[in-house]
């Protein structure tokens, strides 16, 4: 290893030291005047305003925890104060950029950072946008901009909301009519089902879904492609009626708990993550029950079912506007990468694809702003990026 990379990586110790002490309270004034010049120097939050902890903070934080071993109840003070948004994921970040560089063995001359090769285009982050395809067959363009309602259904560009009530107007005798969601790559969206249960579609993913549910019957959707976080409203407001989500490979039976599913059509495995409840994956010849904090994962290729207990912060942080790898793959990273932004990836340094690393991002940011990281990180060399298409050297 250079030395270049030799101090960068005990900077990061440092850092992380650093943090450590300070959200466990154990770090001098000295430390604590660091860190608070370092969050006034680097974010444009008030000083005078405190912030209350709300759900995407309370995740944000236990990544941090886990992140930095902290005590389980290290102070949150001083993060909520600080805090916004930005200002948490800026805080892992700065943990999470200890890259483990697992390379290759043939890696050494991807080092030495070397000036990159970028032109003024610039690519924004993703935004809330959709296509919502009606039973007739006619597509309404959903964007953050756009508004649309029927007695049905109602949007307002960030959301799509069916009316709870026809649950129990539905019956036995009346047809059951689906629409689509879909979702395409640089996009993302939420949809509340009629029974109120809710979802958060990932890029390029497409949800089938009925526009009413029979009471007392088993309440059925889609995930026709894609990735899908599910937070299912519970068997007992529906007649005792479980929830199943099926796939082309792979159905989830719930009876009201939390989950993440990723199937996307490109890629070989099927990863089912349960955060709350219980669930229960049935594929063609297997079947696995899940407790909180496990991923099961499908092999496709021989059909295989392992059951691994991971980091479900991690596994579903996508939800919360952030990216977050841990030891995955540069060539995985690019793919996840490539849908936010809606870029084609391209490596000319193959070497480049096995590189494994830990870290966390903000999604908000700009695809040259996720580059520049990643560069001066010593991940890549240089890159290139033109016209949709983005080379990695």
């Amino acid at each position: 290893m250079k030395n270049t990379n030799k101090r960068k990586w005990l900077e990061l110790i440092w850092v992380t030291k650093l943090l450590e002490r300070y959200f466990n309270d154990s770090a001098t004034e000295k430390e604590k005047h660091m860190v608070d010049r370092w969050t006034a120097d680097n974010m444009e939050v008030p000083s005078t305003k405190t912030y209350e902890p709300d759900e995407t903070t309370e995740r944000i934080w236990q990544h941090i925890v886990t992140e930095l071993h902290l005590k389980p109840q290290a102070s949150k003070k001083k993060l909520f104060q600080l805090n916004l948004y930005a200002v948490a994921a800026s805080v892992v970040l700065l943990v999470s950029a200890t890259f483990m560089l697992m390379q290759h063995p043939d890696t050494s001359e991807i080092k030495a950072p070397v000036d990159s090769i970028v032109n003024s285009e610039s690519i924004p982050a993703g935004t809330d946008k959709a296509i919502l395809t009606l039973e007739d067959g006619t597509d309404v363009v959903l964007t953050d901009k756009t508004h649309y309602k029927t007695n049905a259904v109602e949007s307002n560009g960030e959301k799509i909301v069916y009316n709870t009530s026809a649950v129990n107007d539905a019956s036995a005798s009346i047809q059951i009519k689906y629409n689509y969601l879909t979702v395409p790559r640089g996009g993302q969206y939420f949809v509340k089902l009629a029974d109120g249960s809710q979802v958060w579609l990932n890029s390029e993913s497409k949800l089938k879904f009925p526009t009413a549910f029979i009471a007392g019957k088993t309440r059925e959707v889609e995930l026709v492609y894609g990735e899908a976080y599910f937070d299912i409203s519970p068997s007992s407001k529906h007649a005792g009626a479980a929830f199943k989500v099926n796939n082309q490979n792979q159905s989830v039976q719930v009876v009201g708990t939390e989950f993440n599913i990723k199937a996307y059509k490109e890629e070989s495995k099927i990863y089912t993550t349960l955060v709350e409840g219980k669930v229960l994956v049935e594929s063609k010849d297997h079947h696995g029950k899940l407790i909180p904090n496990q991923k099961l994962t499908l092999d496709l290729l021989n059909n295989n079912v392992t059951i691994n207990n991971v980091d479900v912060q991690s596994e579903i942080s996508w939800r919360d506007g952030i990216f977050s790898f841990k030891g995955d793959t540069l060539k995985d990273i690019m793919k996840i990468i490539s849908r936010w932004y809606d870029v084609d990836v391209q490596f000319e340094n193959q070497n480049l694809e096995n590189i494994r690393f830990n870290g966390v991002l903000a999604k908000n940011q700009d695809l040259t702003q996720i580059l520049e990281t990643i560069k001066n990180l010593s991940i890549i060399k240089s890159y290139h990026l033109h016209d949709k298409t983005l080379i990695l050297k």
